[in-house]
């Protein structure tokens, strides 16, 4: 769990996500929404210079949260990786304490 936490992936678990309700967008692409931002004056401005800038962020958007996406199952794959190496290497210590265990009952 340490490891997790100082780990660079981390920021990618709090990473804010955009979302917007339909009802602050307005219409995508129609001038500026209800959220009190313009979102530039292209936007503002409205029509199908808008609604194209408007589709190309909601695509940026999504491309970078899929990127986000498959660095964090990467990273979840990479940790299950190392518990797993961890899991053997435990196992094999078990099995040489109990194989001290044996030696020394084996003395008596």
């Amino acid at each position: 769990m340490a490891r997790l936490l100082r780990s660079p992936w981390r920021s990618l678990v709090s990473a804010p996500v955009r979302i917007m309700s339909s009802d602050q967008l307005g219409e995508i692409g129609k001038g500026a929404g209800k959220g009190g931002g313009g979102g530039g004056s292209i936007r503002e401005a409205g029509g199908a210079f808008g609604k194209k800038q408007a589709s190309e962020e909601e695509l940026y958007f999504r491309r970078k949260e899929q990127e986000q996406l498959a660095a964090l199952r990467k990273h979840h794959q990479e940790e299950i990786e190392h518990h797993k190496k961890e899991i053997e290497r435990l196992q094999r210590e078990i099995e040489r304490h109990e194989g001290k265990i044996r030696k020394l009952k084996h003395d008596d």
